[in-house]
């Protein structure tokens, strides 16, 4: 084989394993997002399905019911309610009438199903999209 050949199909095989390298990160990258879903949005069946995402909004005042580790409780944008299920050990500026982005998924029966709950770090912080999703539900609401 000539060298001009062998530099060739070196040149080649380094683009495919350019390549496979690209497609696995991209894999990876794609099975981790988690979009970000409004309880309104969940409601009306715009969340995804089979996938984990994102639900924030406002813990509903009242709703959390604690069972030993298993904690049950509503999020709410003030529009649409869905119920949510969390086990394991909730943050400590977890409380009720406070803004909480939940990460799991939706089971068939229209529960949500946390895997981590993260709450405000301090009395003025929401996340852009939950402030935007409230401020939302409260025109739509006001409209009505």
């Amino acid at each position: 084989m000539k060298p001009r050949h062998k530099r060739a199909l070196l040149i080649v095989a380094a683009l495919v394993v350019i390549g496979v390298a690209a497609l696995l990160i991209l894999n990876a990258l794609n099975s981790n997002i988690a979009l970000y879903v409004t309880p309104s949005d969940v409601a009306a069946g715009k969340s995804p399905q089979g996938q984990a995402f994102r639900i924030g909004g406002m813990v509903k005042e009242g709703s959390v019911k604690r069972d030993g580790l298993t904690v049950n409780f509503v999020i709410t944008d003030l529009a649409k309610d869905i119920p949510v299920a969390y086990t394991g050990i909730l943050p400590d500026l977890f409380k009720e009438g406070k803004g909480a982005v939940i990460q799991g998924r939706l089971n068939p029966s229209g529960q949500f199903i946390a895997s981590e709950v993260l709450a405000k770090h301090d009395e003025n912080y929401m996340p852009p999209e939950a402030k935007h999703a409230l401020e939302q539900a409260q025109k739509n609401g006001s409209a009505k």
